[in-house]
């Protein structure tokens, strides 16, 4: 039987650069729509649909075709660098749930860190880390056949532990959020362009305006996978405006919580959205 998070929509951005990318969006889709019964939003921002070609008969076939908790947007885009705040905000206007989930494509949770999430976030909670700070990561390093045995096996997480190594994390992956309270404190920063530190700062700002911030000490499983060019923390390999990306996180933090709630309330981006 599913378990009801009928009040909750993850919002998952997406650009499949590789093969083990297009592994782990087969993966968690997977996950997440056969154990929960909870809404799905996914939007594909690239220059051709991978996910309507190559992902979705697969989902199909594991699923079936009635996937009515799918939603699924792809836009066009030349662009090399991928926007993920603007994506997630896009996403964000569309929920018309009371929960939102921040989603990354290739992470995954024991069933019940969902549950307890989402019960913090209805007994008060404006934003839910699932996972502790520090050594709370499980970094994944599996292949097809390890992911058709996890599947195949009622997604049995030994065995993604006998493939995973113990690391950092802090402040990435997923949140879980009050959709009124993220409308709020100014949605996503769309002035951070790419790859950037929007995770540190989306956290900052949510302690320093005073919301009201959650944590779980439980694990993370981060499936592993190559290195796109919007996925490092530069602008030699990767994003060309991370030092402009780092001067917007700068000035952020020079400002009072007070300062934080009057530059989010006036961010030109919000009036392109109707939620606002």
């Amino acid at each position: 039987m599913k378990i009801d998070l009928n009040d909750t929509t993850f919002i998952i951005p997406i650009r499949i650069e590789s093969e083990d990318r297009m592994r782990n969006v087969i993966t968690i889709l997977c996950y997440l729509l056969k154990n929960f019964n909870t809404k799905v939003i996914l939007k594909e921002v690239d220059t051709e649909s991978v996910f309507e070609k190559d992902v979705l008969p697969q989902i199909e076939d594991y699923l079936g075709k009635s996937l009515d908790n799918l939603t699924y947007v792809f836009e066009q885009s030349d662009d090399l660098v991928f926007y993920r705040m603007k994506i997630l905000n896009e996403m964000i206007d569309m929920c018309e749930t009371s929960i939102v989930v921040n989603y990354d494509c290739d992470v995954l949770f024991k069933s019940e860190t969902y549950i307890k999430s989402i019960q913090m976030i209805n007994d008060g909670y404006d934003i839910v880390y699932p996972y502790g700070f520090g050594e709370y990561q499980k970094q994944v390093f599996v292949d097809d056949n390890d992911v058709s045995e996890f599947i195949s096996n009622d997604f049995d997480f030994s065995i993604l532990d006998k493939k995973s190594k113990m690391y950092d994390a802090q402040y990435g992956h997923v949140q879980f959020l009050k959709k009124e309270s993220y409308i709020i404190a100014g949605m996503e920063n769309e002035n951070f362009k790419g790859s950037s530190p929007e995770d540190k700062e989306r956290f900052y700002r949510f302690d320093k305006m005073g919301y009201n911030v959650g944590r779980i000490d439980d694990q993370v499983y981060h499936l592993e996978h190559s290195r796109g060019r919007n996925s490092w923390p530069n602008s030699v390999q990767g994003n060309p405006y991370m030092q402009e990306n780092f001067n917007v996180w700068e000035s952020i933090q020079k400002m009072s919580g007070e300062e934080l709630k009057e530059y989010y309330s006036n961010q030109e981006y919000l009036k392109k959205y109707v939620s606002c």
